[in-house]
């Protein structure tokens, strides 16, 4: 929706003149662009025409002699005004220091006719006050307006709701450039956010420079993908520091990740004898969850990792240093002598509080330092570690908790802030309608001090990340700063929406590309014709439009492919997929989304199901498994069942003795998601509903049972049929728990399953 924005600009906001005016303008009594919405915004009614400030192109500021604002100074620079910063008395712009009490963060700005005024209390302050002003000029000023802007005659009284408002981003799924890295610290700072948390240690990559052991990278930070080719990198020492001064600038607190004591397969790569075993692995390419981890009973381990803590601290500024502690499989310490002597040794109970004890030892050396620790809710299943952070993110409860055992606490669970997941499982409304403080939390010895959205990119390199991020991570900057004064009003959202319009004018400008704000369409599947469905495609999202098409799976796209309007019905027989071409404001965003769909005689006839579905995974319904709709690539694409543990049987009641030719269904591998194919697939016929007759059995996987088998579609097919029946019924067997060489070993495992087809002839 927003990648063609600075080509839309023009059209949309053809007030402001993008043939470079003599003077760029908001729309006349109109503050549309400022996001997060600050806490008191009073439009000055005698003003007149509601014009404020006007600048011809030359511009006169001052502030504090002892303050520094480089980023301000660097913005106005490359807007080709003619600006100085001179003394307050001849100053247009004005930002002056008080000891009032404002609020976190807090600001008064008023524009008025012929001045520019700030009153805060320090530069942090000073920085969120120029961010507002910076969006009531026009959005074009991003790309330069030497020419000069006027401002709308407005007073705003601002402050932040809570302290902390971040995203992690994860560099070690995928590298990230350092200049990006500064992008998306400007986009951050854009929207009032002050937190880079900055993902730097992974199973897949190494990505941070320790002086003392250099093959931490140089090892470490490279990996072979499956198909040979090897992927990496790593940040050197003066890259971090430019990153890190671009951020103190823009008042960005960058809290580095070093994950321990799991999630470390990159430094036994590098160093095999970090972990239990000794043995040498690779820098894995697949994602997941890893048995090996670091041996919290070597003391050469605790030696290393209070090494690197010394180099991490001595490189960040943050007074947070965050060590993961999360997904920290305990089987190597199990089986490990030196940790279970460690165990005796402190008198440990469990495992869980032998990851305590590591933790509390790390956190230790941290505090040596003036730092505290930081970690994943799991480092409150062995007891918390003294003076931690928690930040939840399986859900809410490990941040209630923390709270109550009076400890500060982050929220960032998956049901609102994992922007990795598809806009279909999070979309921007969901983000918004996040509350991060809940009444269990209120009143506790500790506090939820704020927020982050996740940006793990195990399925996001960096040129898709922007798109993911953007503009749900906007939603979240509004919760964490406006407070629910404001996003809980009536017609909040709503009115986010048009102030993101604005925003996303700007972001054109920036060069900066974000995603759309949900999935633009939805599918509905009605009965059709026998035989048949019916197909429509419906706009999900404001000034959605586009042209919808169906591709028959035989690949006759060219003779027989019908192409209609969103709205439209199309009468789908057979299998094939439904492909819309995204358009906004009648313009094509290059957006495609595709529905695989199959028309043919069991759609939409009644089932019988021997199981319940998962709540996770019920594919839409009771009726998911003759819908009409099939399952894509993306087994969280809501069109998928799934049940744990156990066999499926579903039964379908054609309605008549009918001629099949063939039964058609598809299941979905995912080992890391503990997702396997089923032993087999039993198929029978009855034309009574109580004789059945069984079909041959499918179970033509094979080696999709290995370890190399990992994510894929298969397609379970049963054809050259000639049976006449009204009853057809499709067993799933379930293969069991997962295998002895998989890292979830005795855990159950899943089916996964959409549709049964039944192919019939007339």
């Amino acid at each position: 929706m927003w990648g063609a924005w600075a080509l839309l600009a023009c059209a949309v906001w053809g007030v402001m003149g993008c043939l470079q005016p003599s003077v760029h303008a908001l729309p006349q009594g109109q503050i549309t662009g400022l996001v997060p919405q600050p806490q008191h915004v009073i439009l000055v009614e005698d003003a007149p025409d509601g014009r404020g400030f006007r600048s011809d192109g030359s511009l006169y500021v001052a502030w504090p002699a002892s303050w520094a604002l480089p980023a301000m100074s660097e913005w106005l620079e490359a807007s080709g005004l003619a600006w100085q910063r001179v003394d307050e008395g001849a100053a247009e712009w004005t930002w002056q220091r008080t000891d009032q009490d404002l609020g976190p963060e807090g600001y008064v700005l008023d524009v008025s006719q012929d001045k520019v005024t700030v009153t805060c209390a320090d530069e942090e302050a000073a920085f969120r006050a120029w961010t507002t002003l910076r969006q009531l000029m026009p959005p074009v000023c991003e790309q330069g307006c030497p020419t000069g802007f006027t401002l709308p005659a407005v007073r705003v009284e601002d402050h932040a709701h809570l302290a902390h408002r971040g995203l992690l981003l994860d560099c070690c799924r995928h590298f990230m450039e350092p200049e990006f890295v500064k992008t998306v610290i400007d986009v951050l700072a854009l929207q009032k956010m002050n937190v880079l948390h900055w993902h730097l240690t992974e199973d897949q990559g190494w990505r941070l420079p320790i002086e003392a052991y250099p093959q931490l990278t140089e090892v470490g930070g490279y990996r072979t993908e499956a198909d040979g080719t090897v992927t990496g990198g790593a940040y050197t020492r003066e890259e971090i520091l430019d990153i890190l001064d671009h951020a103190a600038a823009r008042h960005v607190e960058v809290i580095p990740e070093i994950e321990m004591p799991g999630h470390c397969r990159a430094a036994l790569a590098a160093y095999p004898w970090l972990g239990c075993t000794g043995d040498s692995l690779p820098v894995p390419s697949n994602w997941g969850v890893f048995k090996d981890v670091y041996c919290a009973g070597n003391d050469s381990t605790m030696a290393f990792m209070k090494a690197v803590l010394d180099e991490v601290c001595e490189l960040f500024p943050s007074d947070i240093i965050h060590i993961g502690g999360d997904e920290v499989p305990k089987v190597r310490w199990a089986e490990c002598p030196k940790c279970q002597a460690k165990m005796k040794r402190l008198g440990l109970q469990d495992e869980a509080q032998l990851q305590t004890a590591f933790i509390n030892e790390m956190g230790a050396h941290v505090a040596k330092h003036g730092k505290r620790i930081m970690g994943w809710d799991e480092i409150l299943e062995g007891g918390l570690p003294e003076g931690a952070v928690v930040q939840s993110w399986r859900g809410m409860q490990g941040a209630i908790e923390a709270t109550h055992l009076g400890t500060d606490a982050v929220v960032s669970p998956t049901s609102h802030c994992y922007l990795d997941y598809p806009l279909r499982s999070t979309d921007l409304a969901e983000v918004y309608s996040f509350q991060p403080v809940p009444e269990e939390a209120q009143n506790q010895p500790g506090q939820i001090v704020g927020g982050e959205c996740n940006m793990w990119t195990e399925r996001a390199p960096q040129d898709q990340v922007m798109a993911k991020v953007l503009p749900r991570a906007t939603g979240l900057a509004e919760v964490l700063w406006s407070g629910p004064d404001v996003t809980e009003a009536e017609g909040a959202y709503d009115g986010f929406l048009t102030r993101l319009d604005a925003l996303g004018l700007r972001w054109g400008f920036m060069d900066v590309q974000p995603g759309l704000e949900g999935v633009p369409v939805s599918l509905r599947v009605a009965p059709g014709r026998p035989g048949e469905v019916d197909v429509t495609v419906e706009a999900a999202l404001r000034n959605v439009g586009g042209r919808v098409r169906f591709e028959p799976a035989d690949g006759q796209a060219s003779e027989r492919a019908e192409e209609v309007n969103v709205g439209q019905s199309i009468q789908v027989k057979g299998r094939g997929t439904i492909f819309v071409d995204v358009a906004v404001r009648g313009r094509r965003t290059g957006v495609v989304e595709a529905f695989p769909v199959a028309g043919h005689a069991a759609a939409h006839q009644p089932l019988d199901l021997s199981y319940v579905p998962s709540p996770s995974y019920t594919g839409g319904g009771l009726q998911a498994l003759a819908d009409g709709r099939r399952g894509s690539a993306d087994f969280r694409d809501g069109a998928w069942q799934a049940v744990q543990g156990e066999d499926m049987t579903c039964t379908v009641d054609l309605g008549k003795p009918t001629s099949i030719s063939a039964l058609e269904t598809q299941l979905y591998l995912y080992q890391d998601a503990w997702i396997f194919m089923p032993e087999a697939v039993q198929w029978a016929v009855s034309s009574d509903g109580r004789r059945f007759v069984d079909l041959p059995a499918q179970a033509p996987w094979g080696d999709a049972l290995s370890p190399d088998g990992r994510q894929t579609v298969v397609p379970v097919r049963l054809q050259d049929l000639d049976v006449e029946a009204r009853y057809v019924r499709m067993t799933l067997f379930n293969a069991g728990p997962c295998p002895s060489w998989h890292d979830a070993a005795t855990e159950p495992s899943w089916v996964f399953v959409d549709e049964l087809v039944v192919e019939s002839t007339p």
